[in-house]
């Protein structure tokens, strides 16, 4: 079954860009292997959003949609860093490249004009990411990120825990805790009825290992 691999953004600005491209490298390497569906975040081009939001005060709606558009903005540049990627501007058509062993990177702000998920700030590439597992039917969405897992607070006072439930993390994300996903994404979860890893895209070799064996270091949604 399909996996889909949202890449956060902040791993390029947190970790630097070679970072960013090794774990290009191996999500390449590892789609010839495995069905993979891309999932970009918005990086740098979604803090260019955030910035002129502040400087002119924008309505949510249209922050939102710039947001999406960043989002195909990194998804063009995740094209060129990992091998073989095929940019793809619908579901269907990225679902069959998975298939085929390619690893199609979804550019969906198209797709999501017509508004599929709450037009808010509390909604992200992370709610997107499993929004996308669910209508495609994908085994899991995978969150990498440049943080070890999910934390309950921030910063850490320990590991991030191995397991979580959608309950759990709702309840962390009601009380402004577990920082490190968007406000939306319990309801996403549950709506898609798929399990989700946030894992970290600065050792590439996690992402293989789940992807191989079912389970990695970094938290479990359940």
């Amino acid at each position: 079954m399909t996996t889909v691999v949202k890449i956060g953004g902040g791993l390029a600005r947190e970790a630097g860009d070679t970072a960013l491209q090794e774990l290009c490298r191996a999500v390449g390497e590892a789609g010839a292997r495995h069905a993979l569906l891309v999932v970009p975040g918005g990086a740098g081009f979604a803090d260019a959003v955030r910035a002129h939001e502040r400087r002119f005060g924008l309505r949510e709606a249209t922050v939102h949609r710039m947001a999406i558009l960043a989002m195909d903005q990194f998804g063009w540049l995740l094209c060129d860093l990992i091998p073989d990627a095929l940019p793809c501007t619908q579901l269907a058509s990225a679902r069959d490249a998975a298939g085929r062993g390619q690893t199609p990177v979804l550019l969906a702000a198209a797709m999501l004009a017509s508004d599929p998920l709450p037009v808010s700030p509390a909604v992200t590439s992370d709610s997107i990411a499993a929004w996308v597992a669910g209508v495609v039917g994908a085994a899991r969405v995978v969150l990498v990120k440049a943080v070890a897992g999910l934390y309950r607070d921030w910063p850490p006072d320990g590991p991030p825990p191995a397991r979580l439930s959608v309950g759990e993390l709702a309840g962390l994300r009601a009380a402004g805790r577990a920082a490190g996903v968007d406000e939306y994404l319990p309801q996403a979860l549950r709506a898609a009825g798929v399990e989700a890893w946030v894992i970290d895209g600065r050792d590439p070799a996690r992402l293989v290992t789940l992807l191989e064996r079912g389970s990695a270091a970094g938290t479990l949604v359940l």
